[in-house]
């Protein structure tokens, strides 16, 4: 293996804070029809909703929910997963605006525990 490809840093995950469906998300479709799911997990790059009924995988939608501020961003639908009751889907970003992406990450930090928020803080 080249020294090249040994130096290379593994790219740094998203942290994700768990919400387990303390906030609602409006999934707007292209064709008018919504549907209402709680926010399992959310990372400034995507996330996991819980929804009665899975959401065709590759959908592109729009997605309306508030935390700390109300955002409102495209993504796309990935593979759903069932769970006890409904499933759990995961979704990511596509078009999300670079200032709603830095409200977003200030706004989950505060729900970090003090010593991940400090930790992440110190690493910035």
């Amino acid at each position: 293996m080249s020294s090249a490809m040994q130096k290379q840093q593994p790219e740094r995950r998203a942290r994700r804070v768990k919400l387990a469906g303390s906030v609602l998300v409006l999934i707007c479709f292209e064709n008018g029809r919504q549907l209402t799911a709680k926010l399992h997990q959310l990372s400034a790059t995507g996330g996991l909703v819980h929804v009665t009924k899975p959401v065709d995988e590759g959908i592109k939608v729009e997605l309306v929910f508030h935390i700390g501020a109300t955002i409102r961003t495209r993504a796309t639908m990935l593979f759903p997963m069932w769970a006890t009751q409904g499933c759990l889907q995961p979704f990511q970003f596509c078009e999300l605006e670079e200032s709603d992406r830095k409200q977003l990450e200030s706004h989950l930090h505060q729900f970090l525990s003090p010593t991940e928020a400090a930790a992440q803080s110190a690493s910035s």
